[in-house]
């Protein structure tokens, strides 16, 4: 049942991709040049919105969080590869699937890389957790945790935050 919830999820997830014409070529490099924040937008709300579903499906003893470790090797190196592959192909790995859904298939290279990367990783993944990955290892931690808030409060200021960076979009021009 897990497999068909993220499924349909993961289709409504692409509808919406597709609705916001965040798939579109112009939005990703308007994104990339800190022109267009259309998918900045997208992005934050999505963070938002599964915040407060992942929050309120653990409060009603739903579904039990599985945190990942915070290591900022880790996320910093697989931050400045992501943005490569994005810059140099204009899709990034969530959009070169709707994008290929589209019909739009120079957008396969995304999936492809994608795929080879995962290999790659999964193969250097033995050497890179006593190198990279333990460069500024937090452990397991959540910005709640972090901040030493509760979850809900996290929630509302980032609500704050997003809706003041979102009328920041708006009215300037970047």
């Amino acid at each position: 049942m897990q497999l068909i919830y993220g499924l349909a999820t993961g289709m409504l997830f692409g509808v919406l991709l597709q609705k916001a014409r965040v798939l579109r070529y112009d939005k990703q490099v308007g994104a990339l040049r800190l022109k267009d924040m259309t998918i900045v937008k997208f992005m934050l709300s999505a963070i938002l919105t599964a915040m407060i579903g992942i929050y309120l499906l653990r409060d009603m003893g739903m579904v039990e969080l599985s945190i990942k470790g915070l290591s900022l090797g880790g996320q910093i190196g697989g931050g400045l590869l992501f943005g490569l592959g994005w810059g140099l192909l204009g899709y990034c790995p969530g959009t070169s699937w709707g994008a290929v859904g589209e019909g739009r298939y120079d957008a396969i290279w995304g999936i492809v890389g994608g795929w080879l990367g995962a290999a790659l990783y999964a193969e250097v993944y033995p050497t890179m957790q006593s190198t990279v990955l333990a460069w500024g290892n937090f452990g397991k931690v959540t910005l709640p945790q972090l901040f030493g808030l509760n979850h809900w409060v996290m929630a509302g200021l980032l609500v704050i935050a997003f809706l003041f960076l979102f009328r920041f979009f708006e009215k300037k021009s970047l």
